[in-house]
C-alpha cells in the first residue's frame, strides 16, 4: 500500500489526489481481481491500475505546464564535456539516491508524464523494464527511450543540487 500510495502522489502531486488515486485503484483491483494472473508481479499489476486511473483522470484534465524536455537534452552534453563521468558514476555508486528530497521532487514534478512515470516505476520502485512497460501499456524499446531522456533531464535538472548534496564532484574551474 505505501508504494501504491507514493506512486499516486508522484504521479498526481497532490496528497489529496493520490489518496483518491489510490482508493479507486484498490477498488478497480477488487472489481476485476480476476484479470490478476496468480505468479505474476502484484505489485506491478496494481502499478497497471494506478497509472490507468491516473492517465483516465489527466484526460479528463488539462495537463500541467511542464519543462521543455528539449532544452534540459539540449544542455546534457555541454555538462559532460566539462565533468569527468568516472568521478559521477564513482559518487554514484558509493551513495544511494534519495529520492525524498524536495528538490528532487521538484524536478520529477517538471518532468512530462511520460518520462516521469517510467523514471518511478524502473528508479524508485524498482520495476524490471518489463514490468513497468506493461504497466504504462507501452514496448520495451518506448520504455527504455523515455528512461533514457527522463534520466537526462534529471541530470541536467539536479547538477547544481546534485554537488551540494555530496553526490558528485564540483566541476572543475573554467579558464
Amino acid at each position: 500500500m505505501p508504494a501504491v500510495q507514493r506512486f499516486a502522489l508522484r504521479l498526481v502531486r497532490r496528497p489529496e489526489d493520490a489518496r483518491d488515486i489510490a482508493q479507486d485503484s484498490y477498488l478497480r483491483a477488487f472489481r476485476t481481481f480476476e484479470n490478476f494472473r496468480p505468479g505474476t508481479n502484484a505489485k506491478a499489476w496494481l502499478f497497471t491500475i494506478v497509472y490507468s486511473v491516473f492517465v483516465n483522470r489527466w484526460h479528463k484534465e488539462r495537463r500541467e505546464s511542464s519543462v521543455s524536455i528539449e532544452e534540459l537534452e539540449e544542455e546534457f552534453p555541454r555538462l559532460l564535456a566539462v565533468e569527468d563521468p568516472a568521478a559521477i558514476r564513482e559518487s554514484l555508486s558509493t551513495r544511494p539516491a534519495d529520492w525524498a528530497q524536495p528538490e528532487v521532487d521538484a524536478a520529477l514534478r517538471r518532468l512530462p508524464e511520460a518520462f516521469r512515470s517510467a523514471l518511478l516505476l524502473v528508479d524508485v520502485e524498482e520495476l524490471t523494464y518489463e514490468e513497468a512497460a506493461a504497466a504504462l501499456g507501452c514496448p520495451i524499446g518506448t520504455l527504455r527511450s523515455r528512461l533514457f531522456r527522463a534520466r537526462k533531464a534529471l541530470y541536467v535538472a539536479l547538477r547544481e543540487f546534485a554537488v551540494r548534496a555530496g553526490y558528485a564532484p564540483a566541476p572543475p574551474e573554467s579558464e
